[in-house]
């Protein structure tokens, strides 16, 4: 791993003018791939029934216990099952369910490895949770085999942050330290219900609901916008490419979805674009422009700060492990690379490499079979257009007739 770290300031191939008709027509069928294969990395519905009893069984569960610790306890889901990022893991069928343990009555004075231990106790009188329960730094991890792993970590009030923030262990569970995953939450749908400029409405609907006391399980929808399926793409693309170099190096996800939504709010904000594909790609660029960086006795010290409450430093392993910096601006940057590709490719068996080369053979081939056979079906009955804004659409009557020169073209 090439352990230079360049500076993030440099913006280079951002697409803002308008497109031809061939290439607005070429960057929807992109689009509509790669919403393909969003859908074939989210969830199933059963996966999330699933997660959901799970969640609640073990929730009710702790509140249930009679420790005056865990009175009142509260159950809810953070990380990227309640922001609509979870993939499907590429290995394996079993993916992670994030959760919070929140006890409001619990001052900063509470020892917080007492309160975990606390939890970790009233699991353990539960036969089942007992033989699937394995202690980690700063929470209690429950394995369901072939399913998933679910992380319950505590957390108490935090009274120093104006936005609702919370305290959860540090990792040798000594003190508390700064949090907030409903304020992130909020702010993250709130960004991801932002709408571009022009020609991007359909595309983008959203659910907007920012409420910090829903705290139920979150739906999965369908179509989830530009945002969430950028990151999705990220964290899969991530995950492919550091199978060949050292995984421990592999840019977390919150600071993966934490850069790529300030990035989007950045460029719905700024420019106006006329397809989904070129506000894809330019979130992406934008990315490493919203990393914190501070020169402390001739070094660069990284920075990626929640926004939603003080002291929380996402990135703060990269000051001590500075192969950490390095390798996220390598992943960019080859991020970046196969998605140019994507736009240079000739032909359909090109297109479907690079894919597969980028973010694995199994969304790849079930996004294909999906496409073509849609594809097929529309233009039998003369319904094949695009749209912009959604990608290629094979039912929707707005739209403009898909010409034979393009990949699905024959």
């Amino acid at each position: 791993m090439n352990q230079s770290v360049p500076f993030p300031r440099t913006l280079t191939g951002v697409q803002m003018a308008p497109n031809s008709p061939a290439d607005l027509a070429r960057k929807a069928e992109l689009f509509g791939l790669l919403e393909k294969i969003g859908e074939a990395l989210d969830l199933t519905d059963t996966q999330y029934a699933t997660a959901k009893t799970r969640y609640e069984t073990v929730g009710d569960w702790l509140a249930q216990s009679d420790n005056p610790m865990l009175e009142g306890v509260l159950i809810y889901p953070q990380g990227s099952v309640a922001l609509g990022t979870a993939n499907k893991p590429i290995a394996s069928d079993e993916y992670d369910v994030d959760l919070v343990a929140h006890l409001s009555h619990l001052l900063v004075t509470s020892s917080p490895a007492a309160l975990k231990a606390g939890i970790g106790e009233r699991l353990r009188e539960n036969g089942r949770y007992a033989a699937a329960l394995e202690e980690k730094q700063r929470c209690w991890r429950l394995t369901f085999a072939g399913e998933f792993h679910m992380d319950i970590t505590p957390s108490i009030l935090n009274p120093n942050c104006s936005q609702g923030g919370e305290l959860v262990p540090d990792k040798k569970v000594a003190r508390w330290k700064p949090t907030n995953p409903p304020g992130y939450k909020a702010l993250f749908e709130k960004r991801a219900a932002l709408k571009p400029m022009v020609r991007m409405a359909k595309a983008m609907a959203e659910d907007a609901r920012a409420d910090a006391e829903i705290v139920s399980f979150p739906a999965q929808t369908s179509r989830k916008g530009v945002l969430r399926r950028t990151v999705q793409i990220l964290k899969r693309h991530r995950d492919v490419h550091f199978q060949d170099f050292d995984s421990r190096l592999a840019p977390l996800s919150v600071i993966v979805t934490t850069l790529a939504a300030q990035s989007y709010e950045y460029c719905v904000k700024t420019y106006t674009f006329d397809n989904a594909y070129d506000l894809f790609r330019a979130t992406i660029s934008f990315m490493p422009v919203f990393i914190d960086v501070e020169v402390k006795g001739g070094e660069r010290r990284w920075h990626v700060w929640n926004e939603t409450t003080q002291g929380e430093d996402f990135a703060e392993k990269w000051n001590d492990e500075p192969d950490r910096a390095a390798a996220f601006f390598q992943w960019h940057n080859q991020a970046l690379a196969d998605i140019d590709r994507l736009l240079v490719v000739e032909g359909f068996d090109e297109l479907k490499k690079s894919l597969t080369e980028a973010v694995g053979s199994r969304p790849v081939t079930k996004a294909f079979e999906d496409m073509t056979s849609a594809v097929g079906q529309a233009r039998k009955a003369g319904t094949l257009r695009f749209a912009p804004a959604a990608g290629l659409t094979v039912s929707a009557p707005a739209g403009t007739s898909v010409r034979a020169n393009t990949f699905f073209g024959a």
